[in-house]
């Protein structure tokens, strides 16, 4: 147990919730903890490593088209200084026909893919499969963690009923560096539903977004349809986007797009899932009708 974790923990994370996740994850251990580098994985992984022991728990990133280059080097760069067990393992989802349809089901598709690589290693270990998911992510459309949870994955984050304020307030707590990272879904999420995913599709993306970092715009989506990139940065940043056009412009049709627009509505993680409440809306019967 680290020594900061003798002081008063911060509102949002109870002495009991941290007790309740080194519990669990000793009681799960050995771990195959999937670890992307963000906020959630991550603090997962740097306490099921300080719990259990390198031996015990293996951080392992799954590498595809749909992982941003910077967020591979990102998950590198904290394993190598954490001393994490990490390794790589490519998962094939781009070579499923359901997943590149690119329907409502794309994320339980892809999960599917993980779990295809994660559990032989698993097996060979007699380890459990871990992911961060926080309760926060059960209220939204999540088809991939009923995928995972079919697939035998666990999720100690829920268990020891973290919040992401929760997440974010513990791994600020025990210093970790990316307590407020953005959060980086995989870049498949850019994509509207019914827009086939395509390699060539996530590295235009992934180069948008990447210049766009350069230019400081950290936390941001670049929504893909077709020639036209949709902007999205928090409303406190809108107006910096229009101060700064022509550069925002210049980077985003270098990285192939023909049209450049700025969502004045703001950042809205998942906004995406938005068409879904609308066609469940439009099946569903009318309340009105008679019986």
């Amino acid at each position: 147990m680290t020594d900061i974790e003798t002081d008063t923990p911060p509102a949002g994370v109870t002495a009991e919730r941290l007790a309740a996740l080194r519990g669990l994850l000793a009681e799960a251990a050995p771990v195959v903890v999937a670890f992307s580098g963000g906020v959630d994985s991550s603090l997962l992984a740097w306490v099921a490593n300080d719990e259990v022991g390198p031996r015990r728990a293996h951080a392992v990133t799954a590498v595809s088209p749909s992982l941003a280059a910077n967020e591979r080097d990102g998950a590198r760069r904290l394993a190598g200084s954490w001393g994490l067990h990490h390794s790589e393992v490519e998962t094939d989802e781009m070579q499923r026909a359901a997943y590149r349809l690119n329907d409502a089901d794309r994320c339980a598709h892809c999960k599917d893919a993980l779990m295809d690589a994660l559990a032989p290693m698993a097996r060979a270990k007699q380890a459990t499969v871990i992911l961060g998911v926080n309760l926060d992510d059960l209220g939204d459309h999540r088809p991939g963690i009923a995928a995972a949870r079919r697939r035998g994955a666990r999720f100690p984050l829920v268990e020891a009923g973290f919040t992401k304020e929760a997440v974010r307030a513990a791994a600020r707590w025990l210093g970790l560096e990316v307590w407020d990272k953005p959060a980086a879904p995989c870049l498949a999420s850019r994509l509207p539903y019914g827009t086939p995913v395509s390699a060539p599709v996530l590295r235009t993306v992934g180069r948008a977004e990447e210049a766009l970092a350069g230019l400081g715009y950290e936390e941001l989506r670049v929504r893909h349809y077709d020639e036209l990139a949709r902007i999205e940065v928090p409303p406190d940043r809108l107006a910096d986007v229009v101060a700064d056009r022509a550069a925002v412009v210049a980077a985003v049709q270098a990285a192939g797009y023909r049209y450049v627009t700025l969502d004045l509505e703001g950042l809205r993680s998942g906004n995406l899932n938005a068409v879904l409440a609308d066609v469940a809306t439009a099946a569903a019967p009318d309340a009105g009708a008679a019986g």
